[in-house]
């Protein structure tokens, strides 16, 4: 059988590249494709090709101009949904129920979002006294920061490629793209409806490969890069900031996560239920927002430990096809050996194991995915390491607290501020809580409820910077103040 083949986009073409390396469902761990890893010299072909994009008819567009042509990108993911959707599945292992309904229709709206926004923000103007009373006025511009380089993760492909794609391109930037290894369809189909669209070509390039050594390493080191936007683990986010040090490069981080769920007596036990299912086990656990540490006050601990218990209990794995699954594989069997090595350190631990902790019984050529039951423990401290680090699996630990100080002081007891979600029917209690949390999103009564036009990104080791709305403009973007002396 002759295997597909995934190319590098780059100036307007698909190109292949130095190697090729395979690209495996994680159902199965079967073979469906080869993928052109970009060598040096593809990735500088890449980033001179949106080099020279920035002084050519995309750089000379209007702002409407553009957003006409991003809304066409959008309008083209929409016509070709089932081919991004059989895409994003076939790499990701997610069920379709899931991807159908967040992961492609976000993907397209980014771009219509962050292109009807850039239209509509102002800047600032002053007007300045001077000392021969004729003054002086002040008006802020925006101009693009330049060529981007977009490391994008595997968790959420589509979505979070263009939720970083869509306003940097609507700024008048230009782009280069390296996916997820894991995870390249859906960049490089998003490279045929940009040509589709009428994006000039050098606008969007896609360079696939690996980190050291490879794409991610050449694109992040490039000189011609004027800043760098990532999604992933922490540990490669200090890599890439390391990479810009130097050369004094602008990046926008948005990393890993330990986040906390805090449930209070008073909390509506449905809707607590409800949310922590989606935060821990949500696209098998795989997304940087979730939930790995809840805390319920002790009158409703053994009760919501046993309901969370029966709806993981509940859950169908299974493959994308199988309109029953609510709960797909891992993405790859190395990172199933990760997560299956935190079920047997928990077990060390003395942890106890409310329900799971192995790999679920798949039949037939499915045995050899990347399968990995959903699992909930008790009993651990909150310094053991299934607490403090970063597990990124269809699991949490739920513990008892007492007050509320002890409960925020636990929550924030961590290297990391990505998230939190709060569980409480009182309203003073909820803001009172809320703005003791150190995290860049707090939830209350709800989780990965997002208005786009608000700020999003971490503190502490979960990232630097935010993007989401005018924030996001903020980093695409350079400002400059212009003053004129009347």
């Amino acid at each position: 059988m002759t295997l597909a083949r995934t190319l590098n986009f780059i100036d307007g073409e698909f190109r292949e590249g130095r190697d090729w390396f395979e690209n495996r469902n994680p159902c199965d761990n079967g073979v469906f494709a080869m993928v052109a890893e970009a060598g040096e010299a593809e990735v500088d072909a890449a980033v001179k090709a949106a080099r020279r994009a920035l002084k050519g008819p995309w750089g000379k567009m209007t702002v409407h101009e553009r957003a006409a042509i991003l809304h066409k990108v959008a309008d083209g993911i929409t016509r070709r949904f089932d081919e991004f959707l059989e895409a994003e599945c076939r790499d990701t292992g997610k069920p379709k129920s899931l991807a159908r309904h967040i992961d492609i229709p976000r993907g397209a709206a980014n771009f219509k979002i962050f292109a009807d926004l850039v239209k509509n923000v102002p800047t600032e103007s002053f007007v300045l006294d001077t000392p021969d009373g004729a003054g002086a006025v002040n008006y802020a511009l925006r101009r693009p920061k330049g060529v981007i380089g977009v490391i994008c993760p595997w968790n959420l492909p589509l979505l979070l490629m263009t939720w970083k794609v869509g306003p940097a391109l609507a700024c008048g930037n230009t782009v280069v793209v390296k996916p997820s290894e894991e995870t390249p369809s859906t960049a490089t189909l998003l490279g045929e409806v940009m040509n589709e669209a009428g994006v000039p070509p050098g606008v969007y390039n896609v360079v696939h490969g690996f980190g050291p050594g490879s794409a991610g390493e050449f694109l992040t080191s490039h000189d011609g890069v004027d800043a760098v936007t990532f999604t992933g683990e922490t540990r490669t986010g200090a890599a890439i900031m390391r990479a810009g040090a130097g050369r004094i490069r602008p990046v926008s981080l948005e990393l890993g996560g330990k986040n906390p769920a805090i449930v209070f007596a008073d909390a509506d036990m449905d809707k607590a239920i409800e949310g922590t299912m989606r935060s821990a086990f949500a696209n098998c656990g795989q997304v940087c927002l979730g939930t790995e540490r809840v805390f319920v006050q002790r009158p409703l601990f053994d009760e919501f430990v046993a309901r969370l218990k029966a709806g993981a209990a509940g859950l169908v794995v299974g493959t994308p096809d199988n309109a029953a699954a609510n709960m797909g594989p891992l993405v790859s069997r190395e990172h199933q050996s990760k997560v299956l090595s935190y079920y047997q350190k928990a077990r060390e631990l003395g942890a106890q194991e409310i329900i799971g902790g192995g790999v679920p019984q798949m039949p037939g050529s499915l045995a050899e995915g990347a399968w990995v039951e959903p699992t909930i423990w008790t009993g651990l401290g909150d310094d053991s390491a299934i607490m403090r680090e970063e597990i990124f699996g269809p699991c949490c630990h739920i513990s008892p607290f007492d007050e509320e100080d002890e409960v925020v002081e636990r929550a924030n007891d961590t290297d990391y501020g990505l998230a939190c979600s709060i569980w409480t029917e009182n309203g003073s209690r909820a803001h009172r809580v809320a703005s003791r949390i150190e995290a860049g999103l707090v939830w209350v009564n709800s989780w990965f409820l997002r208005d786009l036009r608000t700020p999003f990104g971490g503190s502490k080791r979960s990232g630097i910077g935010r993007e989401g709305g005018v924030h996001s403009l903020e980093f695409y973007t350079e400002l400059s103040n212009v003053c004129i002396k009347l």
